[in-house]
C-alpha cells in the first residue's frame, strides 16, 4: 500500500516542473478509440489512473505502448464494447469510455464506476444527454447497457455544468449525424484540451471553454499527434505547499490563467506571486494570513480539487477562514486527520471554519482520497516533528512521484512500504 514519512519544518526552495494534466489525459485516452487508427500523445504523467485507463483500452482491443512521457494507442481493432466490473471499479474516469464506445461501436455495456469517496457523483446527466442523441439506455443490477445504432445531433441542456457529462457528450457526438449543441457546458481548461485533441483528429467542435459547445458531426477521424496541457491542480498543490512552509519556489509549466482563483487567494494570504507565460513564482516569507471566504465553484471559480490543499495552508494562518464546499458533499473528511495534527477546524455540513494555530505537530494520519492526501502531505511538510501519511495509493492517482518533486525543493520526505 505504501506511505510517506515526512520530517517537517523545512522551507521549500527552488524550481519544480508540472507534469501533464490528469483530468485531460483520461478523457483524451478514452477519445483515442474514435479514430480507428493511431494516436500519439505527449506529456503524459505516470499515474495509477493512467495505468488503469490503459488496462481498460487494452481489454477492449487497443494496442498501447507507454515510453517516457509518450503514449501510442493503436485503436484499429476495438471490437469489445463491454468493460468488466473490476476495471470500472478502479477509477471513476472509466465512465468517459461510455460516449466514445457508443460513437465507435454503436453500443456499450459497463457497470457503475468507482473512484474517490468524496460524496455523491451521479451519472444521470451523462445518461440524460446520451438519450437526447438517440441512445437507448437500460439500467439494471448496477449495469448500464447502451445501444446507439443511429446517433443524431441534438440540443442538450445540462442541469449542472458537469465536466464528465460535457466530455462524454462531446465524444458521443463527434461522429453523429448533424449538429449537437451542449448548453450550460462545463468550462474547465481540460474540456478545451479535449476539444483541441478531437479537432486535431478531424472533428469539428467549437466553443469549449464557454458554456455553449457546438459539435458538427463528421464521417470519420484521422491519426493524431498531440501534447496535453500541464496539470493546474498539481501546480496549485506545490503553491499551497510553499505557503505552508514559508517557501520560495518557481512552478514551471504552470499556466497562470488556469490558476487565477488560487493566485488571488494566495495574495490575500500575504504571499508574493509573479507570473510569466509558463511559470508562477511564489514567495511566502512569513506566516500566512487567514482569508474571509473561499467558496468552491465550477471553473472559473475556485476549484474543489484545490480546496483541501489551501485549507491545509490556512490551518496555520493568522486568524479565521471560512471555506464552503459546493461541489462534493463529503469533501471535508481529511480535516479529521488535520485535527489530529493540532489544527482547529470545525465542519458543519458543507462549511469549514478554520481557526489558524501557531503550528501543527507531526502525527500518523491516513489519506482517504486523492486531494485530501495531498493536503496531509502539505501539513506534514509544515509540521513540527515527523508525520506519516498512510494511503499513498490514493495520492499516486494524481501525482507522479510527489516525494521526488518535493525532495527537489528541499523537503525531507520518503516513501516507505
Amino acid at each position: 500500500m505504501g506511505k510517506f514519512k515526512i520530517n517537517g519544518g523545512k522551507r521549500l526552495y527552488g524550481e519544480v516542473e508540472v507534469h501533464g494534466a490528469k483530468n485531460s489525459i483520461l478523457p483524451i485516452l478514452a477519445a483515442t478509440i474514435l479514430n480507428e487508427g493511431i494516436s500519439v500523445i505527449h506529456n503524459v504523467p505516470r499515474l495509477k489512473d493512467v495505468e488503469a485507463m490503459i488496462e481498460i483500452l487494452e481489454h477492449i482491443g487497443c494496442k498501447v505502448s507507454f515510453k517516457g512521457k509518450d503514449i501510442v494507442v493503436d485503436a484499429k481493432d476495438v471490437k469489445d464494447s463491454e468493460i468488466p466490473d473490476h476495471l470500472m471499479r478502479t477509477m471513476r474516469s472509466s465512465i468517459f469510455l461510455l460516449g466514445a464506445l457508443i460513437a465507435r461501436n454503436k453500443r456499450a455495456f459497463i457497470s457503475f464506476p468507482g473512484g474517490c469517496d468524496i460524496g455523491h457523483r451521479p451519472i444521470d446527466l451523462h445518461l440524460k444527454g446520451l438519450k437526447r442523441l438517440g441512445v437507448k439506455i437500460d439500467e439494471s443490477y448496477g449495469y448500464i447497457k447502451c445501444e446507439g445504432k443511429k446517433i443524431k445531433g441534438s440540443e442538450i441542456h445540462l442541469d449542472l455544468p458537469s465536466v464528465g457529462a460535457t466530455e462524454n457528450l462531446m465524444m458521443a457526438s463527434v461522429l453523429a449525424e448533424g449538429i449537437t449543441i451542449i448548453r450550460n457546458a462545463a468550462k474547465e481548461p481540460e474540456i478545451e484540451d479535449l476539444q483541441n485533441f478531437l479537432n486535431a483528429m478531424g472533428a469539428k467542435i467549437k466553443g469549449a471553454g464557454t458554456n455553449t459547445i457546438v459539435i458538427e458531426g463528421v464521417k470519420k477521424l484521422n491519426d493524431v499527434e498531440y501534447s496535453i496541457i500541464p496539470d493546474r491542480i498539481v501546480a496549485g498543490t506545490y503553491l499551497c505547499a510553499a505557503a505552508m512552509t514559508r517557501g520560495e519556489i518557481t512552478v514551471v509549466r504552470a499556466l497562470k490563467d488556469h490558476l487565477e482563483p488560487l493566485i488571488s487567494k494566495l495574495k490575500e494570504m500575504g504571499c508574493i506571486l509573479k507570473t510569466g507565460n509558463d511559470y508562477v513564482k511564489i514567495n511566502c516569507d512569513k506566516r500566512p494570513k487567514a482569508v474571509d471566504m473561499i467558496v468552491t465553484q465550477p471553473y472559473p471559480g475556485f476549484p474543489t480539487d484545490l480546496q483541501p490543499q489551501i485549507v491545509s495552508a490556512l490551518s496555520i494562518a493568522e486568524g479565521t477562514s471560512i471555506v464552503t464546499e459546493t461541489i462534493f458533499d463529503n469533501r471535508f473528511k481529511y480535516t479529521e486527520e488535520l485535527v489530529r495534527m493540532g489544527a482547529d477546524i470545525k465542519v458543519e455540513g458543507r462549511v469549514a471554519v478554520v481557526k489558524g494555530v501557531e503550528k501543527l505537530m507531526g502525527a500518523k494520519v491516513v489519506a482517504k482520497d486523492l486531494r485530501g492526501g495531498a493536503a496531509l502531505i502539505i501539513a506534514g511538510l509544515g509540521a513540527e516533528g515527523t508525520t506519516v501519511v498512510e494511503g499513498a495509493e490514493h495520492i499516486d492517482r494524481g501525482y507522479e512521484n510527489i516525494e521526488k518533486a518535493l525532495r527537489g525543493l528541499g523537503a525531507d520526505i520518503v516513501r516507505i512500504m
